[in-house]
Parts: C-alpha cells; sequence; structure tokens
C-alpha cells in the first residue's frame, strides 16, 4: 500500500513538472499588477503570453535553443528587467539600429516623428486627467495616455539602439518604469509576445470581473 502511494505522488509530481516545463516554454499568462501600460492593459488583466512568438527556451531559463522571429517595433512584450529580474510588459519601440528620441512626449524613431491625434480624455483614480492619443509607430496604430500633472521624463536625447537590445517603453507614458529608467533591453530577456487579455479583475472594486475585458485582443 505505502509503495503504491509513493509511486503514484511520483507520478503525479512527473505530471506536474511536465505541465510546468510546456507552460514555461510554449505559453503563459502574466499578471499586470501596474498601470503602465494603460490605457491598453489595466491593472488586474491577465495577459496571455505566446512564448513562442520568437523562440524556443529552455523552460524556467531564458537560454535559447531555436529563435525563428525577432520583436519588431510596436509588438507588446514581457520581459525580465535588467534591475531586479520581474516580469515586466512593455511595447517595444526600437529595433537594433534605430535612433530613438523624445521631445516633449513626441516619440522620434530615426528622426522621424511618431504621428499621433487626441481621442478622448479619461479621470483616473490615481493619476486624475489624462489625455489619450492614437500613435502611429512604424505603420502600426496604437493607443497611448499622457498626464501632463505627473512629474515624469518626457524628453531625451537620441539613443541608437545596439545589436541584440531593445527599447521598450509603458503606453501611459507618464507613468512608466520602462528604458528610460531600466536601460535597454538583452533580446534573450524578452520572453514572449503578449496577444491578449485572457481575462481580467478590478482590484479597486474588490476583483469584481470586468467581463467586457475577457478574452479581448492586445495590440
Amino acid at each position: 500500500m505505502k509503495n503504491k502511494v509513493l509511486n503514484e505522488i511520483r507520478i503525479f509530481l512527473a505530471m506536474l513538472l511536465v505541465v510546468s516545463s510546456l507552460r514555461s516554454a510554449l505559453a503563459d499568462w502574466n499578471d499586470v499588477p501596474t498601470g503602465s501600460m494603460k490605457p491598453t492593459i489595466e491593472e488586474g488583466d491577465r495577459v496571455v503570453v505566446n512564448k513562442l512568438a520568437y523562440d524556443l527556451k529552455v523552460p524556467f531559463t531564458t537560454l535559447e535553443v531555436f529563435k525563428w522571429a525577432d520583436p519588431q517595433r510596436g509588438d507588446i512584450v514581457v520581459l525580465f528587467s535588467p534591475v531586479d529580474g520581474t516580469r515586466l510588459v512593455k511595447r517595444v519601440v526600437g529595433v537594433p539600429g534605430d535612433s530613438i528620441e523624445m521631445r516633449d512626449n513626441q516619440l522620434f524613431v530615426n528622426g522621424r516623428a511618431a504621428q499621433w491625434r487626441e481621442i478622448a480624455t479619461q479621470e483616473d483614480s490615481e493619476q486624475g486627467s489624462s489625455v489619450v492619443v492614437e500613435e502611429n509607430l512604424a505603420g502600426r496604430t496604437h493607443r497611448v495616455m499622457f498626464t501632463p500633472q505627473m512629474p515624469a521624463v518626457r524628453s531625451f536625447s537620441p539613443v541608437v539602439v545596439p545589436r541584440g537590445r531593445y527599447f521598450v517603453m509603458g503606453d501611459n507614458r507618464d507613468n512608466s518604469n520602462d528604458s528610460r529608467f531600466i536601460g535597454l533591453i538583452d533580446r534573450r530577456r524578452i520572453v514572449g509576445k503578449a496577444t491578449a487579455v485572457a481575462f481580467s479583475f478590478d482590484r479597486a472594486h474588490y476583483f469584481a470581473p470586468r467581463f467586457e475585458r475577457f478574452f479581448k485582443s492586445i495590440q
């Protein structure tokens, strides 16, 4: 009887290891605890991460086995921060060889302004009144948010992205811990591409489900 129980425990542990390894290497979801990607991603969203979007890594590591693609401008990626190893969700705005600059929140890529148009204002419980704009980044359109009354880094001199590195930013431009502060991101630290919101819970209202965000694609 004892041997049977031990054998069943071993089988369970082996199955758990296989499932965990597949999740680590193939697909996962990432909880978003902050508003650095608003208005695209909200606090409390569970984001689906395609870990095979760019490469195959050894489970539980950043070691690359095979690579078939690289992140592109506009991609929303999940990465490990070079500062403390925290998993972050950010948007790629600069790829190797790009020159990235910002002037009063106007992003410039290789000397060309990323054009945007104001589409709305919104009230945020933490940030106050913010302006939402639609930004065109290398032909791909997405929304970003500015909060003028918040202290933030809104301008910086041109930065040339070297080989194997990426410049990432949050869509909540005035409230994001991104490459302006943590530096450029090594390619190996990017673990996958965020593709959709699986489900979402409103932390400000007792984790009430936000059904309108369930299974919502992101871009």
